[in-house]
């Protein structure tokens, strides 16, 4: 199979068939178990906050270098950060 990760054009052309056979050959792409679906629960993050921020030119510009969702990847970045910071409490 080729690697499709950078034609995405190439991707859209896959059938459903295909498809389902890339994610069947990915070993962290796995079905879940009926019994997982069971006991699942649907839980919506909370909303984020608008605020104002003041960011560095050229670190704002490596970030929406990534295109969109720029601002999710900071706020991934900076939670990351957090969650580093309580485990070394």
């Amino acid at each position: 199979m080729p690697d499709l990760t950078d034609d995405w054009e190439a991707f859209k052309r896959l059938s459903d068939e295909e498809v389902e056979a890339r994610a069947r050959a990915d070993p962290d792409a796995q079905p879940t178990a009926a019994a997982f679906w069971k006991n699942a629960v649907v839980s919506m993050p909370a909303p984020k906050q608008i605020l104002s921020i003041r960011i560095d030119p050229d670190i704002l510009r490596w970030f929406k270098k990534g295109g969109r969702g720029y601002q999710t990847r900071i706020n991934a970045v900076l939670k990351s950060y957090v969650e580093a910071q309580k485990r070394k409490r």
